[in-house]
């Protein structure tokens, strides 16, 4: 059953129990062996035994189930203490192997799946899960990190939302916390600590124009350039495009399918949506000019160039347009942020970050708490090493 049982353990018997079924598996220590503290590791005698039970991968495509007597051993030092055994870890109801198995099982299916294939109840191969993510969670080292990407994301239904911070460079998922305030930049500030780093490192912040995030980046990384991405501007001027055409929605003008047609960029829509587009643009100048200004908006992003946005939003603020208007009053307030393009993230790197937390909460599907999202959104998004010590050494 490759357990690699050393020459002090044995195997007594061997059965299928017909009820279950389940291939049962005795073991036994031989006698006069002294077995080291679990403390100091000091060879001790057996001071008495105590029966435990563990879950082992198939064997026959039956249950498999190891019985062992296992010996608490009376250490001069630290007292009677149960021993170690070679093939579990202490406190786990699973042996080695078959926790390696729910590793590799939890990586392509959700939990709730690894537990019905296994016939276990899912809190197991959460418990699991959790003690190897967060054992290899705390080995990582970010003494590395200079920039990086923040951004929220839903954790549920309803305004229930966390925090992801990602290193820009190597896109690993660093820290996940509930939230989306200032507090949640200065929690991962404190975590770096942790990881062999500081929060004086950190050279360059990606976010969205959230004032808590900003606050928080400006009070927790003094040291940070604050640089917004460029698709989340671009998604607020598509949504002034939309606050004009509901407008035109609201009197009735617009024809039914104008929604695809007069959203985001021209060249994605099909030939009929690009002759209604210019049709309702021609017809509507207000229109018209929403859809110009979001069109020349995204030209001075792409070309980089911090006169040419110095030049356009004067203009663009003389439009006429409330929605636009506002909105380059908010673009404004944070020109800094928008005309940092030197070492820029690239555009919509920090949306695509979210990606890997949506695939975590599919793969945690019915997940009950922050918690098992955490659990199974760094293997997806952190790249951790999970490694089952015994079997990779």
């Amino acid at each position: 059953m490759a357990l690699q049982l050393g020459p002090e353990w044995k195997v007594t018997r061997s059965e299928l129990s017909p009820a279950d079924p389940t291939w049962k598996s005795r073991l036994d220590f031989r006698e006069g062996h002294r077995f080291p503290c679990p403390e100091c590791g000091r060879p001790s005698p057996a001071h008495d035994t105590v029966e435990k039970r563990w879950r082992h991968v198939n064997f026959w495509q039956c249950k498999t189930e190891l019985i062992a007597r296992v010996p608490r051993v009376d250490c001069p030092e630290h007292g009677v203490r149960l021993a170690e055994v070679s093939w579990a870890r202490p406190g786990s109801g699973f042996t080695l192997m078959m926790e390696a198995v729910i590793l590799m099982l939890s990586q392509e299916m959700p939990v709730s799946q690894v537990a019905e294939m296994l016939k276990e109840q899912d809190t197991r191969p959460w418990r699991i899960l959790e003690h190897y993510v967060e054992k290899a969670y705390r080995k990582e080292d970010w003494s590395e990190v200079k920039r990086i990407l923040v951004d929220e994301t839903s954790s549920k239904r309803g305004h229930r939302y966390v925090t992801a911070v990602t290193d820009a460079d190597s896109r690993k998922l660093l820290f996940l916390v509930e939230g989306k305030g200032k507090e949640t930049l200065e929690a991962f500030a404190k975590e770096m600590r942790e990881h062999g780093a500081g929060p004086e490192q950190i050279g360059l912040i990606c976010m969205d124009m959230s004032p808590s995030y900003i606050s928080g980046a400006k009070e927790h990384f003094p040291r940070a350039q604050i640089v917004f991405d460029r698709f989340h501007f671009m998604q607020m001027a598509g949504e002034a495009v939309d606050q004009v055409r509901k407008e035109f929605v609201h009197q009735g003008l617009l024809p039914k399918g104008s929604l695809w047609a007069l959203r985001g960029n021209e060249w994605p829509r099909s030939g009929e949506q690009k002759s209604l587009r210019a049709s309702l643009c021609a017809t509507y100048p207000r229109l018209g000019r929403a859809i110009g200004l979001r069109e020349a908006w995204q030209e001075s992003l792409a070309r980089e160039d911090p006169q040419e946005l110095n030049f356009f939003l004067p203009q663009a603020d003389r439009g006429r347009l409330a929605p636009f208007r506002k909105l380059f009053m908010t673009i404004k307030k944070h020109l800094d942020g928008a005309l940092f393009l030197h070492g820029r993230v690239p555009g919509r790197l920090i949306e695509a970050t979210g990606g890997p937390i949506r695939l975590a909460k599919r793969m945690a599907v019915g997940f009950r708490s922050f918690r098992e999202l955490r659990i199974a959104a760094f293997p997806k998004a952190g790249k951790p090493r999970l490694k089952v010590s015994a079997l990779t050494a």
